[in-house]
């Protein structure tokens, strides 16, 4: 591993209680190497500095990965609207949100939990709460257990069951198959994985209908199919990162040249998959005539990912396909309040 994997790192359970709430713990640390395995021992501070309350509130937001969550209430409030061929009543779309959204930034605060080894080794990720001790780890996963025992009540108290359940399994579907199961051990990790984060639509549209059927399988599957490419690409970015922390991203595991023609497959995939809601007859022209532009420009990214073999191509492949999620899902939500 590269000497930039000890940074800044996070208390293991069975050193919990030596990182006390709110401090922080001095960048020096020790590796112990049992095999294939490595273990990150933390010593603390002897004069450890205590965070204001600002300081950790704002460190508790950050482990839910706010922006993350705000693109995954998006989708579930578009499912929404889909569903009730319109506005739903506030009545459900509010406890929607706010459930949703619990269970989403919970899993992200679980995920970083199981997670914070790996967080300490890699640049891009040792600033995070954990690893750079701001917050303690078992005062982490408590909140993130709290945050999806919370969204599971008001969904089920105030939406439906269906909701609460489907709510549930995105966050043990992140948690146990992605985080624990499939993100160290297979290349494949994102391309099962990526299913945690399409399970949003389901809890939308069941919000609403309090049922799923085929055209709410089809926004599942939009998400499902975008997020190889769209995580691909950020793997690309940060490839040595990956491999410093033996994660088997695809760049990592395939290499690059591999990596850049699924990009570029599974782009083509997407963008079939995206008009089917006009096929079926769930949307209309207006989203026909957007997703048909976003996925032009996606697969020209993508195609241009494949000539120009730069972290530049890659970096600019990471925020089209972003961009291409939040325009296609607003093209969705204007098409059904428009027409």
């Amino acid at each position: 591993m590269g000497g930039g994997a000890c940074g800044h790192g996070g208390a293991n359970m069975g050193a919990a209680s030596d990182v006390e709430y709110g401090r922080n713990v001095e960048q020096p640390c020790k590796r112990e190497a049992s095999g294939d395995s490595m273990a990150t021992t933390i010593r603390t501070s002897p004069q450890p500095m205590k965070l204001g309350a600002r300081e950790l509130l704002r460190a508790y937001i950050e482990l839910t990965k706010v922006r993350i969550v705000l693109l995954l209430v998006f989708t579930t409030v578009t499912a929404m609207i889909i569903a009730a061929d319109g506005i739903p009543p506030l009545s459900v779309l509010l406890p929607t949100i706010l459930g949703g959204a619990m269970a989403a930034g919970g899993a992200s605060v679980i995920n970083q939990y199981i997670d914070r080894d790996l967080d300490a080794r890699m640049t891009r990720t040792s600033r995070r709460p954990i690893p750079s001790g701001r917050i303690a780890a078992v005062n982490a996963l408590v909140f993130g257990l709290a945050l999806v025992t919370w969204s599971v009540l008001v969904l089920a108290l105030f939406v439906n069951w269906l909701t609460s359940i489907l709510a549930l399994v995105g966050a043990i579907y992140y948690v146990i198959i992605y985080t624990i199961l499939l993100k160290r051990n297979t290349v494949l990790n994102i391309l099962i994985g990526g299913g945690a984060g399409a399970i949003p639509v389901l809890v939308g549209w069941s919000a609403v209908t309090g049922s799923l059927n085929f055209e709410s399988m089809i926004l599942f599957a939009i998400i499902f199919f975008w997020t190889p490419p769209h995580s691909w690409a950020l793997a690309l970015l940060v490839n040595t990162d990956y491999a410093r922390a033996n994660v088997p991203m695809m760049p990592v595991a395939r290499g690059e040249e591999v990596t850049r023609l699924q990009i570029l497959l599974y782009s083509i995939q997407l963008v079939i998959i995206s008009l089917l809601p006009t096929l079926f007859g769930t949307l209309n022209a207006i989203y026909l005539v957007s997703a048909g532009v976003l996925g032009g420009l996606l697969l020209y990214m993508s195609a241009k990912l494949m000539r120009e073999k730069d972290g530049a191509a890659a970096r600019r492949m990471y925020k089209m396909s972003t961009s291409y999620l939040a325009f296609l899902f607003l093209a969705m939500i204007l098409d059904k309040v428009i027409l």
